[in-house]
């Protein structure tokens, strides 16, 4: 098995890999940061967001595991007090009969100078800056409301708990292949209506956005901004490919809901 190391820059991080590093050598377990079996994200959720998207590339070879070494970190199942437990899992469980996928977020962008597409792990949202956006959303094919606000989001089951919910969205179990869509400070009266709730579609099914004023919109793909000019549609289905977690020791997905945002347990 051979693993690669994401890690951020932090005083702590940098000597929980250090030890890291030590412990998979003693295990007689590679390393290789170019081809990998397994990708340990050392640091925050971030960390892990930045570890996914530098190997999207290669989602059918590689596996994900994240340690944390600061605030409690939701897709990181591993202290850094706790990377012997996670080395001896390794060596004795294997990563191949070990493993969970999640869906992923695919976003198409047409703009007047053709196609771009993204893979997203938390979510996309398209917003304008500085005035309100107006947009025809379409689900499915079918043209469903005109909206009016700041912006959209669409998210994974696993960013459900990200950005969506800070917006009012469900926090929906990773396992279930669907996308939210939910409204960003949407304008609601007696002339302009929206549904006003967060809406979860089918895995066979799309959104569609199309931006009124398409030289304004903003795309932002998992918190960055996307550089793109004369956006004139959006749309998001779920992904062919899906994000693969190294499960054993994997919390369950509640404990772990309940350790950010309850911590009652």
């Amino acid at each position: 098995m051979k693993v690669a190391i994401v890690h951020n820059d932090r005083v702590t991080t940098q000597v929980a890999v250090r030890h890291l590093q030590v412990l998979l050598a003693e295990k007689g377990i590679l390393q290789d940061q170019q081809h990998p079996d397994l990708v340990i994200s050392v640091g925050g959720d971030g960390t892990l967001i930045s570890a996914f998207h530098k190997y999207k590339q290669q989602l059918d070879k590689v596996c994900f595991a994240g340690i944390h070494t600061g605030h409690l970190g939701f897709y990181t199942d591993w202290r850094n007090y706790d990377m012997e437990k996670l080395v001896d899992a390794l060596a004795s469980h294997p990563v191949e009969e070990n493993e969970v996928g999640y869906p992923l977020l695919d976003m198409k962008v047409t703009t007047s100078c053709g196609e771009k597409s993204f893979l997203a792990l938390n979510e996309a949202s398209i917003k304008r800056i500085s005035k309100t956006m107006e947009a025809e959303v379409w689900l499915g094919g079918e043209r469903f409301e005109n909206f009016r606000g700041d912006g959209l989001c669409v998210s994974t089951p696993t960013g459900s708990t990200a950005y969506s919910k800070s917006l009012g969205g469900a926090v929906i179990h990773p396992r279930l292949k669907a996308l939210q869509l939910t409204e960003i400070a949407s304008i609601n009266n007696l002339v302009f209506r929206t549904v006003g709730s967060p809406i979860v579609i089918a895995p066979d099914e799309w959104i569609t956005i199309v931006p009124k004023i398409s030289d304004r919109a903003v795309v932002i793909v998992d918190g960055e901004r996307i550089s793109l000019t004369d956006v004139q549609k959006v749309d998001y289905k779920i992904a062919a490919e899906e994000i693969r977690f190294y499960q054993y020791g994997h919390h369950h997905f509640w404990e772990r809901v309940n350790d950010a945002f309850i911590g009652d347990r």
